[in-house]
């Protein structure tokens, strides 16, 4: 008896072993390039908290165009990679396509929904993080003026926008917010000369607090804030650190745990397909406050921001969400 419970358990950890081995995670990034320091980045940190805690390597594709996913898709399921993940809407099209052709691989699509099953869809709230940012920067403001930069002009980033505008605009009634799109194209993303450029005009137009939701194109806004001695507020990933004492927040979105949760329940044979969505309440969304901003946090914008985060949390604040209705309310 007891040599065949030790067998038992010999199978079973070579099953596990196996499983493992099984594993061959992969991802295509949004255009942009991998380490914008901002949503691309995200996923890679996941990526890499996943492969360091498990050992398990995983392979990747940075697009430089928007035609390119489709294929990167297609080429990583039909050499047996799985999970898969699509890091961006813009390969909603292109995932739609090869999961349908690949059922047996399990697919993630980050930022946009897919009801096939075999993919998870993993979307956020970024207007309630938003929200959060547009209370700081109104606090924070001492122009009354604020700006917004955002990369490629689609509704997803009119949501950030619209979030942000809100919480500005139920902070101080008076204030005056002033945005930008940079393109219609998935070159939007990666065009910091451009951003610096819509930065320092609205600079001029009197804004001293300008967010950026642009990937790597928001680092222009970020340097173009600093080198004015303005304040600026980072996306998706921690940005407080690239301008230490200029960022007054960043707006983290939790890419990377969406990455390294699809990862982690692929291996442990635990994938769910459906749509997630995460928000302040399920810690998807958040602002940062760290060493880097922490002296630009004012007592008065800590306390303001914890009462947001609360409120919205309780639903005794609904941030409206663009998505909706391709509208942002003005009151």
């Amino acid at each position: 008896m007891k040599k065949s419970l030790l067998t038992l358990f010999a199978l079973a950890a070579m099953s596990e072993t196996a499983l493992a081995a099984d594993i061959k995670p992969a991802i295509v990034y949004g255009t942009g390039g991998k380490f914008d320091k901002s949503f691309n980045e995200a996923a890679y940190n996941g990526a890499e908290k996943f492969k360091k805690e498990t050992g398990i390597a995983y392979r990747d594709f940075e697009p430089t165009g928007d035609t390119q996913g489709e294929q990167a898709l297609r080429n990583f399921a039909s050499k047996g990679f799985n999970p898969v993940i699509a890091v961006s809407f813009a390969w909603t099209s292109a995932l739609q396509k090869v999961a349908a052709e690949y059922p047996k691989t399990e697919f993630v699509l980050i930022d946009d929904s897919l009801d096939l099953p075999n993919v998870r869809s993993v979307k956020f709230k970024e207007n309630e993080g938003s929200y959060l940012a547009g209370v700081m920067a109104a606090l924070a403001s001492k122009s009354g003026k604020i700006g917004f930069v955002g990369g490629m002009d689609i509704p997803l980033i009119r949501k950030f926008e619209c979030g942000y505008e809100l919480g500005a605009r139920a902070t101080n009634p008076k204030i005056e917010v002033f945005q930008n799109m940079t393109g219609t194209t998935g070159a939007a993303w990666n065009d910091p000369v451009r951003g610096g450029e819509l930065t320092k005009n609205q600079i001029d137009q009197g804004a001293d607090v300008v967010y950026a939701a642009a990937g790597a194109t928001g680092l222009g806004v970020l340097q173009t804030a600093a080198d004015n001695k303005k304040l600026s507020i980072g996306v998706d990933s921690n940005q407080n650190y690239l301008h230490p004492g200029s960022v007054l927040t960043s707006v983290v979105k939790r890419v990377d745990l969406a990455v390294y949760n699809a990862f982690s329940d692929a291996k442990n044979g635990k994938f769910t397909p459906g749509t997630q969505e995460l928000g302040l309440k399920e810690d998807g969304v958040a602002v940062a406050i760290d060493d880097n901003n922490k002296s630009l946090v004012t007592p008065e914008i800590q306390a303001a921001v914890d009462k947001a985060r609360t409120d919205i949390v309780a639903g005794t604040i609904k941030v409206h969400d663009y998505l909706t209705d391709n509208a942002c309310p003005k009151n």
